[in-house]
């Protein structure tokens, strides 16, 4: 199985597409400026649910196509936790 392939399923794409997203959210946050709120708001909480809703969704595709096809297999996981990464690394660095 190719890696192509395995990016055409489901489970391979839209753990990378959650994570852009939430990057998305979070430069929506930081332009309209609702992160100088006390509270958590609105954009908090889809960033959140976009970062942690993606881990059940991970973890199927270890699951499934890993065993299947181990090269291409861990190169589209590692695709999925760089996208997760990308999205983590602000609310870390902007101390969000």
């Amino acid at each position: 199985m190719t890696t192509r392939f395995l990016f055409s399923r489901w489970s391979g794409f839209v753990p990378v597409a959650m994570s852009l997203a939430a990057l998305g959210v979070l430069g929506l946050a930081l332009a309209t400026g609702a992160n100088e709120h006390s509270d958590e708001g609105t954009f908090t909480h889809l960033w959140q649910l976009l970062i942690f809703g993606q881990i059940p969704i991970v973890g199927g595709f270890v699951f499934r196509w890993v065993p299947i096809a181990p090269p291409s297999g861990l190169l589209v996981l590692a695709s999925q936790l760089g996208a997760a990464l990308l999205a983590l690394m602000p609310v870390y660095l902007l101390h969000l």
